[in-house]
């Protein structure tokens, strides 16, 4: 599985959970979190991309190279 879209599996168990033990409202606010972890992994994954291209980032142009991206 790629590297952090695993959590989006663990929301969706959090969430038959708590619909299961009738807790509606906490498995709604896991459906938007779910919602909010995808999109959030998309944008990485497509900053990524541009980086791999030599496109510049916040913080300036990548210049390629190993190693792994973090935000402050």
């Amino acid at each position: 599985m790629p590297q952090n879209e695993w959590i989006l599996d663990v929301l969706a168990d959090l969430k038959t959970f708590a619909s299961t033990n009738g807790m509606r409202v906490l498995a709604e606010q896991l459906d938007d979190t779910k919602l909010i972890a995808a999109a959030e992994i998309a944008s990485q994954k497509e900053e990524a991309r541009s980086l791999g291209h030599g496109e510049s980032s916040q913080f300036g142009k990548h210049t390629g190279g190993l190693g792994r991206h973090q935000r402050a």
